[in-house]
């Protein structure tokens, strides 16, 4: 059981690559900001529709929790807007290169400092030479 979950972030993995190309070609159309509206208003559908026959959970709960928790709309919104306007310019794997770099060294910080109501995790110096490789595998993508 405990490799479907790696699975899954490897197809939502695959999903983002292909959403990024997509988007990016749509921002050169619409523009990058109505680009991600369209990609959002697209996927607000398809989770309202998936929420209608197969939700379990509550969504008033939406009046009842910290309020800073719902942010990831935004946040998601940021990075749409994001990839839109860099894929074109710089390519799918330069610009995803860059997001895992900023998801995964974010990561890190969250975890080491248990933000967020997160489990702390401390930071070694494993991470850090990973960090350091990140910021290289991001130049190396960057070159011509």
């Amino acid at each position: 059981m405990k490799i479907l979950f790696p699975i899954l972030a490897f197809i939502g993995g695959i999903a983002v690559a292909i959403q990024g190309q997509i988007n990016g070609g749509l921002g050169k159309k619409a523009g990058v900001l109505e680009a991600a509206f369209i990609s959002f208003g697209i996927g607000t559908l398809a989770l309202f529709f998936t929420v209608i026959f197969f939700g379990k959970g509550n969504l008033l709960v939406v009046t009842t929790v910290p309020k800073w928790q719902l942010i990831g709309g935004l946040l998601g919104a940021i990075y749409v807007i994001v990839a839109v306007f860099s894929v074109p310019k710089i390519g799918v794997a330069p610009t995803l290169a860059a997001v895992i770099a900023g998801q995964i060294i974010m990561g890190i910080i969250i975890d080491h400092f248990g933000l967020f109501g997160g489990t702390r995790i401390p930071m070694d110096m494993k991470k850090i030479v990973a960090m350091v490789l990140l910021f290289i595998s991001i130049y190396l993508f960057n070159q011509k």
